[in-house]
């Protein structure tokens, strides 16, 4: 298989088919984030004939009839392959030919997969026409996962993330208009301390607006090779105490008046959870209130601390 440093992907894309589409970030720009920290390049995308090779490579591991039968027992069960995850930092950004090519090369391998997911930046949507967008969702494409971080203009803007709040409804209502479902992942703490509240509240605002299936919360965890451990250093952003962030993740979900699936499930967070909104927001709140009062900072901060990556 090709694949390129880490393989990041969403924890629910768990049992997804991952195919690696592209590796680096076109962006490579927000002052947080490390995650490709370690490749010699900002972007690339993976020759057609690297994914057809791995696609086939899939296929024939899965129906290979000289493996002993338990292997293939086992094989099968994952071969009814309904769901492809595209691996890389923003495979939507490529052009939608391309994305075309990919689902095509999926297809011919696959014809049972129902569904191709990836990474998504605002932008990348922006860049397609409503018409690729149609294509798209014809060729199979739905589910996507989207970095929004937060809906705070501030914290946006200071972060580098190359949009603005605006931009995330608008082109989450062409998605919508399209018939593409989306994910979002929030950074909690990236408004800074003593302002995650505000950046909270005007998320809420934004995802109130839009239609995500789910709201996974990213505690932001700053590390010293990032640009913002930089920002830090020389007295440009002060980080928010683990306290704060949870107070912050209160603050959000009380003000969500979506129905979304609302989860804290990456290494990011040392306490996992997940729950309905609105259906278990109290639940949820109280779980919340359990952690600050129960755990406290210094082992909280303990964790953080400890986290060497993601």
């Amino acid at each position: 298989m090709h694949y390129t440093g880490t393989i990041w992907r969403p924890p629910y894309e768990a049992d997804s088919l991952i195919i690696e589409a592209t590796a680096g970030c076109t962006h490579h720009a927000c002052k947080f984030c490390t995650l490709y920290a370690d490749l010699p390049f900002k972007f690339r995308p993976s020759p057609l004939e690297h994914i057809e090779a791995d696609l086939l490579e899939v296929q024939t591991w899965y129906h290979d009839p000289l493996r002993k039968a338990e292997e293939r027992l086992f094989a099968t069960k994952r071969a009814s392959c309904t769901r492809v995850f595209l691996a890389g930092a923003n495979p939507f950004g490529l052009k939608a030919k391309r994305l075309l090519q990919i689902a095509r090369l999926v297809h011919e391998r696959f014809p049972e997969c129902r569904s191709i997911g990836c990474f998504s930046r605002v932008t990348d949507v922006a860049r397609k026409t409503d018409e690729e967008l149609a294509e798209l969702v014809a060729a199979g494409y739905d589910g996507l996962t989207m970095g929004i971080e937060t809906g705070d203009d501030v914290a946006l803007a200071f972060m580098n993330k190359g949009y603005a709040a605006r931009d995330i409804v608008e082109q989450c209502a062409r998605l919508d208009a399209a018939g593409i479902s989306y994910a979002f992942f929030y950074l909690v703490g990236i408004s800074g301390k003593e302002r995650g509240l505000e950046g909270a509240r005007e998320t809420a605002a934004v995802v109130n607006r839009t239609h995500p299936w789910l709201i996974g919360a990213n505690m932001l965890t700053v590390y010293e090779n990032s640009e913002l451990y930089q920002e830090i250093a020389v007295g440009n952003w002060r980080e928010a105490t683990e306290i704060e962030k949870y107070e912050e993740v209160k603050e959000l979900v009380g003000a969500l008046t979506v129905s979304t699936e609302f989860a804290m499930l990456g290494a990011s967070n040392p306490v996992m959870l997940q729950g309905r909104l609105p259906e278990q927001r109290g639940q949820i709140l109280r779980t919340l209130d359990a952690i600050i009062t129960d755990i406290g900072e210094e082992r909280l901060r303990s964790y953080r601390t400890g986290l060497r990556h993601l």
